[in-house]
């Protein structure tokens, strides 16, 4: 069993064994910083990559950034590496080579990947991956860093002017407005910064922290501890600097910078943005003073004591001291508690808040009269300036780098003034309250009756019962128009429409513009006010979110992929500038923007464009933006939101954001369904194939994944996984000896095989084939619609043998040389796949030391292998073993030769696998004896016997034919041997011989001239040249036919003599041919020519043909019979001539 698909022990033994071997070593890790990380567009990306665990710490290791972009989320851009530096992508390798995006080294395991400038395209997942230059893998050698590219919407604006003169002393107020509309939670600190002339860095006043802690610049402590220097917050974008007395050190370039923080996913803030208001050009004006610490007396007069509304009054306060003229003072006057004025030492002139807007008209002057006496003087008086009026003087020391030391203040006696009303018919009249919404323009009516003369009007405001009226813009008598200092970038504007009526207007109010609003109105004569009557309105201003509402609707939030979504956000409330955002929060701890519609119409887009439509509608009393979603994905199922923020006077403000609405995405219905399958009982050792057949499909293009699972306890085995690319796993418990017998394939269908080779009695069970459909979704990615299964049951049985071959004898003829064909049949036992069968040929040759023995073997694996035999080698080297069918073995004997006769036949033996992998073998059974028998050719070799007489003259040529009707093989090659006897002798003797080598022999050696002749293949002669008496006789040819013996060479087959002919040579030069007829001698001779000629024309073509086949063994009986050496060596090669 331990082989089989049952055994997941052993890969469970040998991981713990892995494990327990690679205890105690460290395994690669890598960290970077942990995402999402937001960043705005043109903020630096920053991401530390560090890796640990190789063996070789102090070696360099080389990292890879890459990053795999929202839309397509399975496809990584490369982007830099510390080693190819040309890893990049077109699309990022010129910002590489820029140094826009750079990849530095701080230590050996350690780098820093930065992209000075963001782009909004960056957003995706940043991949750093480590190169592994070990041998083996363990552990992790890449992370990933998600990082989301946010528009930078943090607004900085100050409505103060780009520069301001101020004498040493006075008091300096400064605002900045900053805010965002950031839909992350993030937070913002405001610092106000000193740029001193000639001075590089920037000195920072003081700053309000992300955590909503002030601290103090170093150079500014000391100030900030006396209460000199205060940052206050008003509202929610407001922020308001004041020094209390400014210094000659204050003086140059002072700027509002705020910056946008927020909390990444390791606990740290990082600031995403930072911006700077406009730069306000400061002068401090400083003045020499004499330090002195004498005594001092203080006198108040008033002038006069007793006043009609309307009237002048002087306050004259008198210093008597010693060295008067050489120190310094500071001087103040109060009525009550409330401070009008005070001259300081440098006599820079300060006013109290609550009379700041009488001295801006006229109606207070203070100034120092001589070394010794200062003056109040207010015109014209009103009712509430009757009471006790006190001078309040300070002794002023300087201390070091000129700044002033406060001594203890001498107050004067009270003076007592009272000032009587006059009858006047001024009226001046106001609504009580007025309710106005955030972004609307306050308008506010006074009414004024019995106006005598010239009038001035000034609208003034307070925002809480104990802070003073602060100018808001007034109107002179003359017509000139003045904003106050808070309201002089505000669009604010005073007008008379009618003679009693007068009007202020301000544009874009904001919950802060909420107060009292007083509305002071003088009478003058000849440039002198005579009286003053004012009136106040309560001002509230409703915040826009409680008149503003917001609700995100939906016709139907649970779609099906593919369909379209209609998302619509309704804002009903006052027209004012609204900036909405659109987001999707797909999990707990990440929400992203889909894009951003800015009050000004402009839209930014942080999603795939394509896949979404935006529509503004605008209706009496709402604004509908419509967000439609065009084929809906997976991606876009979560929680939609639209967020609105309004701008005013230059400040985002944000909204409470919509109602949450959830996006369902479901997938369609499956149609899938899988055939039932059968239950499989097969034998053991064959291939078996399950089949796992789709019925019914979707009609989507679909993809289908299927796994091939095995069923057990506790938890069914993975045995092969199929994925929708068609790439094949296996399950984790397979042995490697198992996958090599594991197959899967796919056909039309779809159909889906998994075939067991050689399958083993263990690997029976039930199988359960998973079919999972992946379709497409219109974003292109893949998404898993349904998962179907079914079951089969296999069983697997051992087989008993019934191995038989066919016993029948038979008895083969064949001749040598030819191709012999035996034939092993199985009749029963082969056709199994379960079964293998190995076949020994064996042969008895007729001599008994061949009995039994081995030719070729074809084992059960289909190994061939040739027993060695000595004797049989050649037999052995013409044998060819085959397998045209499964139950039929052929054994094949290429050019039999005589000696291969005798009996074949063939042992087959059955073979079968067992579960662990070992052969046995089931049976052995014999076939039938083949006797052959190889004979040689027959003799059938005839030479043409015909007797013939001949008489021939002196000198004169005749020839001794030598015509072969008949051979007994075509592969014949034949010997020559001519024969002459004298009349006188009692035995021929030979005097020619041609050998079947074309080796030619004078056989006689006694100057008889001779040439041979081998006209045709089957003719051949001899030629005896310019005949002599003596050589009249006898004349015969003998031929010995040979043929190709496979067992000895060459084998003489038969031997056979032609008939006679019969030569008398005349001396007197008359000869006939005596054979029953007569032939004329100029019959002979042309005859002699034509053959002549014939003869030389066979010569010159055989002499073509050996030059074309030199080397060749064996001639046939056409081709040149000349030789280079003679066959015995005591032969002498005949000289033929002429």
């Amino acid at each position: 069993m331990r082989c089989s698909l049952h055994s997941p022990r052993r890969a469970s033994l040998l991981l713990c064994l892995a494990l327990f071997l690679s205890c105690g070593e460290a395994s690669v890790n890598i960290e970077a910083n942990a995402g999402p990380l937001y960043r705005v567009v043109g903020s630096p990306l920053i991401i530390t990559c560090t890796t640990s665990g190789f063996h070789n710490d102090e070696a360099e290791k080389h990292f890879e950034i890459r990053v795999t972009k929202p839309s397509k989320p399975n496809f990584g851009i490369n982007i830099i590496s510390t080693n190819d530096p040309l890893f990049g992508f077109a699309v990022y390798q010129r910002r590489v080579e820029s140094k826009e995006i750079t990849l530095n080294r701080v230590s050996p395991n350690s780098v820093v990947f930065e992209i000075t400038s963001l782009l909004k395209g960056d957003e995706g997942d940043f991949e750093c991956s480590v190169i592994n230059s070990e041998l083996s893998y363990f552990g992790t050698y890449s992370v990933k860093t998600t990082v989301k590219v946010i528009d930078n919407s943090l607004s900085v604006s100050t409505p103060d002017p780009t520069s301001l003169s101020f004498k040493e002393g006075e008091a300096l107020t400064l605002t900045c407005q900053a805010s965002t509309i950031t839909i992350q939670h993030t937070h913002l600190s405001v610092a106000w910064n000193l740029h001193k002339d000639g001075s590089a860095e920037a000195q920072t006043i003081i700053s309000l922290n992300r955590d909503f802690t002030l601290t103090p610049g170093s150079d500014f402590e000391r100030r900030y501890k006396a209460g000199d220097i205060s940052l206050d917050k008003l509202g929610d974008s407001t922020y308001r600097l004041k020094i209390a007395h400014l210094e000659q050190s204050d003086q140059g370039k002072i700027v509002c910078q705020a910056q946008e923080w927020i909390q990444d996913p390791d606990r740290s803030w990082y600031s995403i943005a930072q911006s700077e208001a406009q730069e306000t050009a400061l002068q401090v004006k400083a003045r020499e003073v004499v330090q002195d610490m004498l005594s001092l007396e203080v006198q108040l007069s008033a002038q006069p004591q007793s006043l009609i509304e309307g009237q002048e009054l002087m306050l004259s306060c008198n210093i008597d001291a010693q060295n008067l003229k050489e120190r310094f003072f500071s001087v103040a006057w109060l009525l009550g508690s409330k401070e009008l004025a005070r001259i300081g030492p440098t006599g820079i002139v300060t006013v109290g808040a609550a009379y700041s807007g009488r001295e801006k008209d006229g109606e207070l002057r203070a100034a120092r009269i001589g070394g010794s006496d200062y003056h109040l003087v207010l015109q014209p008086v009103r009712t509430e300036d009757q009471g006790g009026y006190v001078c309040r003087v300070w002794p002023e020391t300087r201390g070091e780098g000129g700044v002033f030391i406060q001594g203890e203040p001498q107050d004067s006696e009270t003076q007592q003034v009272s000032i009587s009303a006059t009858e006047s018919g001024l009226s001046v009249t106001m609504q009580d309250t007025v309710s106005v919404t955030e972004g609307d323009r306050l308008r506010l009516v006074c009414t004024v009756s019995g106006v005598k003369g010239q009038v001035s009007i000034t609208w003034q405001r307070k925002a809480t019962d104990v802070q003073p009226f602060a100018d808001v813009i007034s109107v002179g008598q003359d017509g000139i128009v003045e904003k106050g200092g808070e309201f002089k970038s505000r669009s604010v504007s005073a007008t008379r429409p009618t003679t009693g009526t007068f009007v202020l207007e301000l544009d874009e109010v904001t919950p802060s513009d909420s107060g009292v609003y007083q509305c002071s109105v003088s009478e003058w004569q000849t440039n002198s006010k005579t009286f003053s009557q004012s009136a106040a309105a309560t001002v509230n201003v409703v915040p826009i979110e409680s008149k503003l509402s917001v609700a995100l609707l939906i016709r139907k939030n649970n779609v099906t992929v593919g369909e379209n979504v209609q998302l619509m956000c309704r804002v009903k409330g006052p027209q004012v500038p609204v900036t909405l955002t659109w987001s999707v929060q797909r999990d707990p701890s990440t929400i992203d923007n889909i894009l951003t519609v800015y009050h000004n119409g402009s839209i930014s887009w942080f999603g795939e464009q394509n896949h979404y439509q935006l529509k503004v509608e605008k209706n009496a009393n709402a604004v509908i933006h419509s967000l439609q979603i065009i084929g809906a994905s997976h991606r876009e199922a979560g929680l939609y939101q639209c967020m609105p923020s309004v701008f005013l006077e230059n400040v985002h403000k944000k909204l409470p954001p919509s109602n949450p609405l959830a996006v369902m995405v479901h997938n369609p219905v499956s149609k899938l369904r899988l055939n039932p399958s059968r239950p499989l009982t097969e034998d053991i050792n064959i291939d078996i194939e399950m089949r796992c057949s789709v019925a019914e499909k979707s009609p989507q293009s679909s993809l289908y994944a299927v796994t091939w699972l095995l069923q057990q306890e506790p938890a069914n085995k993975i045995i092969v996984r199929s994925d929708m690319a068609a790439l094949v796993t296996f399950g984790p418990d397979v042995e490697e000896r198992d996958r090599k017998r594991i197959s899967v394939k796919r056909s039309k269908g779809p159909t889906f095989l998994m075939t067991i080779h050689q399958a083993k009695i263990s690997d029976g069970g039930l199988y359960i084939c998973e079919v999972e459909e992946w379709i497409q979704d219109p974003r292109g990615d893949w998404y898993r619609l349904t998962t179907v299964s079914q079951t089969t049951k296999l069983s697997l049985l051992e087989t008993a043998s019934n191995l038989e071959l066919n016993k029948t004898e038979q008895s083969l003829m064949a001749s040598e040389g030819a191709e012999v064909d035996l034939q092993c049949d199985v009749i029963s036992g082969a056709s199994s796949i379960s079964t293998f069968i190995a076949v020994t040929w064996l042969y008895a040759a007729r001599s008994s030391s061949k009995a039994n023995a081995s030719l070729v073997k074809l084992d059960h694996t289909g190994l061939l292998s040739y027993p060695e035999y000595k004797d049989l080698q050649g037999l052995q080297s013409r044998l060819r073993l085959s397998r045209p069918t499964k139950t039929s073995f052929h054994l094949t004997i290429s050019r039999a030769h005589e000696g291969d006769s005798g009996t074949y036949w063939c042992l087959g033996e059955q073979y079968q696998l067992d579960d662990e992998g070992h052969w046995h073998q089931k049976a052995s059974e014999s076939s039938g004896a083949i006797t052959l028998s190889v004979n040689v050719a027959e003799n059938n070799l005839h030479i043409a016997k015909k007797e013939v007489e001949m008489n021939v003259s002196r000198s004169q040529n005749f020839a001794v034919d030598c015509h072969i009707t008949s051979q007994s093989s075509p592969e014949s090659t034949f010997q020559v041997t001519w024969f002459w006897q004298k009349y006188e002798e009692m035995e021929p003797r030979p005097i020619f011989t041609a050998y079947r080598n074309s080796t030619l022999q004078d056989r006689l050696g006694e100057g008889l001239q001779l040439r041979f002749g081998h006209p045709v293949p089957k003719l051949f002669n001899l030629t005896v040249l310019s005949a002599a008496p003596e050589n009249s006789g006898m004349y015969f040819c003998e031929v010995e036919e040979w043929l190709p013996s496979l067992d000895h060479g060459l084998r003489k087959v038969a031997v056979e003599k032609s008939g006679t002919l019969t030569v008398n040579v005349n001396p007197e030069g008359d000869a006939r041919l005596l054979s029953g007829s007569h032939c004329n001698s100029s019959t002979w001779m042309a005859i002699t020519v034509v053959i002549v000629v014939v003869s030389l024309l066979v010569i010159l073509v055989l002499s073509l043909k050996m030059c074309k086949s030199t080397g060749k063994s064996k001639k046939k009986s056409g081709e040149n019979l000349w030789a280079n050496q003679p066959i015995n060596p005591k032969i002498e090669e005949l000289n033929l001539t002429d």
